[in-house]
């Protein structure tokens, strides 16, 4: 019989566990790590989740991680970019081209065949040698290479949908800044002691366990939802939960799976009331997914996952969502769930003050 863990101290460890308590001795690397990646579709969003982490919020610190190659950003996990720790890279990336969706004839409709994407493989490799192009400049470069002026159209979307499985596949990454512009290198460029992709059944064996030492306990279900939108062979991915490392556990009577070493941890965390204000897309959200009920009231849904995609900044309570807020002007405004009982007033004028203290100007906390 599996191990019932109480919802209220799975909620209070993961916030513990996502560095919420914001512990001294933390740096922007070891944040991404924990996280398993931070979503970095909107870079100010990847900071500001960062920094909501860091004893003192600080701007800047993706930025500066990424001149130094201590982090990479590039497509990962449901095909939007993120940032990951370099020296995990590699293991991300394995598990997200093991599903082969490329290979799919709903994708080879859409997008280009297999046979193209090949002809692209080729071409990226080569133009990428040593260099850092432009997404114009790399567009050029593959048509004239693969000599197919098809595909122009394709590589120029801002979507990037042709181009995420060649960075699946560890052919391309996110380049330095040139201005406005995107650039992209090769990973062997970028990355310190680059190896390629390793077997993803060997990388499942790392990442399965970080995801659930930072988001369990989970079902292999809601892990691939997370990687990438339920699109890993189901064999495949059973087989990766399939590990002495793991105990199967139930959370408000749902199965799902924990590190062994976690369950006591998890029994013995006290539930508590904190209150943290999270930008836009923070991981604590994305990790189990905006349909998870366990973080958010299902009818909640949609003033937190809005249209094109968006993931609204969320006020978190007791690790549950318990508002929305946003910057209108000088106001920091909250939505309150009242549902979700009260949110303490003292700990909410200290988070606003965090916010104003990261973006450098004062906001005035309002209700609304």
């Amino acid at each position: 019989m599996s191990t019932e863990l109480p919802l209220d101290r799975v909620l209070a460890w993961r916030v513990r566990r996502q560095l919420l308590h914001r512990p001294g001795g933390t740096d922007v690397r070891t944040v991404t790590r924990r996280l398993c990646g931070v979503q970095a579709q909107v870079p100010s969003s990847a900071d500001h989740a960062v920094a909501a982490r860091l004893r003192e919020p600080r701007r800047g610190t993706t930025g500066e991680a990424l001149t130094a190659r201590q982090l990479v950003r590039t497509w990962a996990m449901r095909g939007t970019l993120h940032l990951l720790a370099a020296d995990e890279l590699g293991d991300y990336l394995a598990l997200l081209a093991a599903a082969r969706t490329w290979e799919k004839g709903s994708w080879q409709k859409n997008f280009v065949t297999v046979h193209q994407l090949a002809a692209m493989t080729d071409a990226v490799q080569i133009a990428l040698d040593g260099a850092v192009l432009s997404r114009e400049e790399l567009t050029a470069a593959i048509v004239r290479h693969a000599k197919d002026d098809s595909l122009a159209e394709h590589l120029r979307s801002g979507w990037g949908a042709v181009l995420k499985p060649l960075a699946w596949q560890g052919f391309l990454v996110n380049g330095p800044n040139d201005g406005t512009r995107v650039t992209f290198a090769a990973p062997k460029d970028v990355v310190p002691g680059w190896g390629g992709l390793p077997d993803a059944d060997e990388a499942a064996s790392r990442v399965v366990p970080a995801y659930l030492g930072a988001y369990g306990p989970a079902a292999p279900a809601t892990f691939d939802a997370w990687l990438l939108r339920n699109s890993t062979p189901k064999k495949r991915l059973a087989g990766w939960f399939e590990s002495t490392a793991l105990e199967k556990v139930t959370v408000a009577g749902r199965p799902a799976y924990a590190r062994v070493e976690d369950v006591e941890d998890i029994l013995a965390t006290e539930p508590d009331r904190a209150v943290r204000l999270l930008d836009a897309f923070d991981q604590y959200v994305l990790g189990p997914g905006t349909g998870n009920p366990e973080i958010l009231e299902p009818a909640r849904r949609p003033l937190v996952s809005k249209a094109a995609g968006w993931i609204a900044p969320v006020v978190l309570v007791g690790g549950r969502v318990a508002g929305v807020w946003e910057v209108d002007g000088d106001d920091l405004a909250v939505t309150a769930f009242p549902e979700e009982g009260p949110i303490d007033e003292d700990g909410l004028r200290a988070e606003s003050a965090r916010v104003s203290s990261y973006l450098g100007r004062e906001l005035r906390l309002t209700r609304r």
